[in-house]
C-alpha cells in the first residue's frame, strides 16, 4: 500500500478512513438519491451520469488507485460537486457504509469476467452478491450490469432473471447489446472496435411488499 500514488482531490474517499454508515447528505451537502457505480474504471461512465444528473449524488467505487485518481481528475476537469471516488472493495462497501434503502441506482460496468473455469468463482456479481445488495436498493431502484464477456453476460441474465425482488426492463429480452443513450466507456469502445458484442443486462428493485 506504500506505493501507491497520493490522491489529493477533495472528491476521493479512502475507504479505511470513511466512519460506519457516514451521513451522506454531509458529505454531499445535500439530501439528493444516491447512485452507486461498482468499478468505475477511468471515470468516463461516471462524468457522464452525473452531468446528466445533477439531481443524484454519485458514489464510485474501485480497488485500483489509478482508476481512482484518474476518476478523481476527470471529475474535477468537468466541475462535478455531485461525485465521490472510493477506493475500496465492492462487499466492504456496502456493508460498512450504506444504509438499507438508500441507493438509487447501481451501475456495474464490464467487471472483471475471471475468464478461466476455475476463477469464476470469484466474479462479484452472483447469489450472494445480489443477496447482499437488495436490502440497500429503494423500491424502483435500477440495476444495470454490462459486460463483453458472453459467459458473464448470459450467467448474470439468467441469475437476475430468477430473482423474485427484481422485474426486468428489457423483456422480453434477457440482454440487450445496446441501450439507447447509456453512455459507453473506453473499454466498451474498445471491446467494440474488436468486434465484441456487449451484454446490457437491466432489472428494476421491485417493491418490498407485492
Amino acid at each position: 500500500m506504500h506505493n501507491l500514488i497520493p490522491i489529493n482531490s477533495p472528491l476521493f474517499l479512502s475507504g479505511d478512513s470513511i466512519s460506519e454508515k457516514p451521513e451522506w447528505n454531509v458529505v454531499f451537502g445535500n439530501t439528493n438519491p444516491l447512485v452507486l457505480e461498482i468499478g468505475c474504471g477511468i471515470g468516463d461512465f461516471l462524468v457522464a451520469m452525473a452531468s446528466r444528473h445533477p439531481e443524484f449524488n454519485f458514489i464510485a467505487i474501485d480497488f485500483y488507485n489509478k482508476g481512482c485518481l484518474k476518476s478523481c481528475r476527470r471529475a474535477e476537469r468537468a466541475e462535478l460537486a455531485n461525485i465521490r471516488v472510493v477506493r475500496d472493495e465492492a462487499r466492504s462497501f456496502i456493508r460498512r457504509c450504506l444504509q438499507p434503502d438508500s441507493i438509487q441506482a447501481v451501475y456495474i460496468n464490464c467487471p472483471d469476467p475471471w475468464p478461466k473455469r476455475y476463477q469464476r468463482k470469484r466474479r462479484l456479481v452472483k447469489q450472494d452478491f445480489i443477496d447482499l445488495l437488495l436490502p440497500y436498493l429503494k423500491t424502483g431502484a435500477e440495476f444495470v450490469f454490462t459486460t463483453d464477456f458472453e459467459d458473464y453476460g448470459k450467467d448474470v441474465a439468467s441469475l437476475m432473471a430468477e430473482q423474485p425482488g427484481f422485474e426486468n426492463l428489457l423483456e422480453p429480452e434477457l440482454w440487450l447489446h445496446d441501450i439507447e443513450g447509456y453512455p459507453r466507456t473506453k473499454y466498451m469502445l474498445k471491446f467494440m472496435a474488436h468486434g465484441k458484442d456487449i451484454y446490457f443486462i437491466k432489472y428494476r428493485r421491485k417493491s418490498i411488499i407485492q
